[in-house]
Formats: structure tokens, C-alpha cells, sequence
């Protein structure tokens, strides 16, 4: 349902996206900074709330990293993006986690 021009989802927490951001990098470091897409970059992932509001951003892994790779980094860190107890994500593409 759309309220105020947002899609409002009942019970919904929030959003998880990452993106590529281009960076540019030494000649040595290249090969483990390009995206699948062949450009240089760094993964960037961003958490927002039901609001749209940024509630956690990760920068700075390769481009070459897996986005289950870098969500995996970002659950785990001691100040990392936390998932309230008794709640969970439904796109089970996260299942190696």
C-alpha cells in the first residue's frame, strides 16, 4: 500500500541494498576491486527504516566480494547492523549466512 508516496509494508523493519561505488585504485589492487561488471569500485551496503531514513552504511569491501559476503561482515561486527530478536528477512537468498 502506498501512504505519503512510500510503499508501506505491515511489520515491515526496514530495506538492505548495496551498490557499487567506482574508486580508483592501484594497478596491483585492480583485479580485486572489479565489480562483475568489470569496473573498479567498492561495495557499499546501506540499511534504511521503514521511514527511508539511513540506519547503517558498510563502505569499503571490493567489488569482487559477494553481497552475502559482505552482509555476513556487517551482521557479525561488535557495532555492526542489528536485526531485532524474532525477526527475519524473507529473501532467502541470504540462506549461507
Amino acid at each position: 500500500m502506498l501512504m505519503n508516496n512510500r510503499l508501506h509494508v505491515q511489520n515491515c523493519l526496514g530495506a538492505i541494498d548495496g551498490t557499487y561505488v567506482s574508486v580508483r585504485a592501484r594497478v596491483e589492487d585492480q583485479p580485486r576491486y572489479r565489480d562483475s561488471k568489470g569496473q573498479v569500485s567498492i561495495n557499499v551496503l546501506a540499511a534504511v527504516n521503514p521511514g527511508m531514513e539511513f540506519m547503517y552504511c558498510l563502505a569499503g569491501w571490493e567489488g569482487s566480494a559477494h553481497d552475502c559476503r559482505v552482509l555476513k561482515d556487517a551482521v557479525t561486527r561488535p557495532n555492526g547492523l542489528k536485526v531485532p530478536k524474532g525477526n527475519t528477512h524473507r529473501d532467502y537468498s541470504f540462506k549461507g549466512i
